[in-house]
């Protein structure tokens, strides 16, 4: 018989695929894609693919990557995942300059606004800062905030980097004060976000011209993508994406009790593009927010061929691109050296606001930036498009799990213990 005990942090994840990441720099010079612990990276002003070096002394990613991010100057960009590392990248020289241990796995980091400072969270909720500059540089990361026991799923800055957003599985959305000095400034609380009904799978904000601190926006487990005020808290405005988007048909019922989460949320800066990818729908969702009315309304509904379910999302000032694809699910040899597959689709036209222009496309392949030479270095293979029924598999993969890391799992007092005992993510040693 089960015990009514939950498993705090746990979520078995090394059993688990990881969903492909992609990130774009903000001037769209480079994009980047990881899958399982590959990065794969492409230079968009030269049309060719980069080649990562690493001087930090450090070891290379070795387990699934979790979240990829970029500088909001496109001068750094940060890996970190399963494999408690994480790295941090020059992106003139493509050469990582530190390598940072984790005493556990790592579930999302960030760069904070003006690039002094690195943030990571771990699977057991706790926030960790690294600085880039000063005398303080290449030392320990410090702790500065936690979820108690609920893996952080999503962490941003603000637009006036005053504030830290975080998420967890718990339905949670935490603001927190980021001082000027992270390593020993106080670190208050500035509201709880209260209102999902389901985990907090991605944050991302919006600011307009008026307001420094701007707004949050939230994309949940629950189907919605929600709106709040940054300095109480308040929720502005909720959008059910189940009125617009007509679930996938699927027999497997407990697949479909998730289908609906949202994957991923990325905005533009004005809040006049905000792209949603959702766990069920071949396509991407695009929503804007009015900032006078302070409300959330649909734009348009871009479907893709049916195989193809973004499973993370990144916009530049010209294009959004999207990502399918997951690391194996098993750590076994066989797979480690299998290909990971993954698939580019890329949306232009995004801002055109003639009534007279064209709407918002995905390119075909062969009107991609750089064409083959970018699909081949991103996506593994030229052939990924015929692979639908791979691609089938991955989507089932990656919902199941979401599923698993999402949901807290009950066991027995004495299986707990056990789980304790046998823990592979214990305290690292000086």
């Amino acid at each position: 018989m089960e015990d009514s005990l939950v498993e705090e942090g746990d979520c078995t994840v090394g059993a688990a695929a990881a969903p492909a990441l992609i990130a774009v720099h903000p001037a769209e010079h480079s994009v980047v894609v990881a899958v399982g612990a590959e990065l794969r990276a492409f230079d968009l002003k030269e049309n060719c693919a980069i080649s990562l070096s690493d001087n930090s002394s450090g070891p290379p990613h070795s387990d699934s990557i979790r979240d990829i991010a970029f500088s909001s100057n496109g001068e750094l960009f940060v890996s970190a995942g399963d494999d408690k590392l994480v790295k941090i990248w020059e992106t003139d020289s493509w050469i990582c300059i530190n390598t940072v241990q984790s005493e556990k796995r790592v579930s999302a980091i960030c760069v904070s606004n003006e690039g002094r400072f690195v943030t990571f969270a771990d699977k057991f909720g706790v926030v960790w800062v690294v600085s880039l500059v000063g005398e303080n540089k290449d030392k320990k990361p410090v702790p500065i905030l936690g979820h108690y026991c609920s893996i952080i799923t999503s962490m941003k800055f603000s637009p006036d980097g005053q504030f830290i957003a975080t998420a967890d599985r718990d339905f949670k959305i935490r603001v927190t004060a980021f001082p000027k000095n992270p390593l020993t400034g106080a670190h208050e609380i500035q509201s709880f976000y209260l209102g999902h009904t389901d985990f907090v799978s991605c944050l991302a904000f919006v600011c307009s011209p008026d307001q420094n601190q701007g707004f949050l926006l939230s994309g949940s487990g629950d189907s919605t993508v929600r709106l709040w005020d940054c300095v109480n808290g308040s929720l502005l405005d909720t959008f059910e994406l189940g009125e617009k988007v007509k679930m996938l048909e699927t027999d497997e019922t407990e697949e479909s009790e998730i289908s609906a989460a949202v994957a991923d949320i990325c905005a533009s800066f004005d809040g006049s593009l905000i792209a949603v990818a959702i766990q069920s729908f071949n396509g991407v969702m695009l929503l804007s927010c009015d900032f006078s009315s302070k409300k959330l309304s649909f734009t348009k509904k871009i479907q893709m061929e049916k195989s193809y379910i973004p499973t993370n999302l990144s916009l530049s000032s010209e294009r959004l691109w999207t990502v399918m694809g997951a690391s194996n699910s098993s750590n076994n040899s066989n797979n480690k050296n299998k290909l990971l597959l993954t698939r580019i689709r890329i949306i232009s036209n995004l801002k055109n606001k003639d009534a007279s222009c064209q709407d918002p496309i995905c390119l075909e392949d062969n009107q991609v930036p750089a064409g083959e030479k970018l699909l081949l270095e991103l996506q593994g293979s030229l052939e990924a498009s015929a692979q639908e029924e791979a691609f089938v598999n991955v989507a089932k993969s990656v919902r199941a799990s979401l599923q698993n890391m999402m949901i807290k799992k009950q066991y027995s007092v004495e299986r707990r213990e056990t789980r304790k005992r046998n823990r592979n993510d214990k305290k690292i040693k000086s």
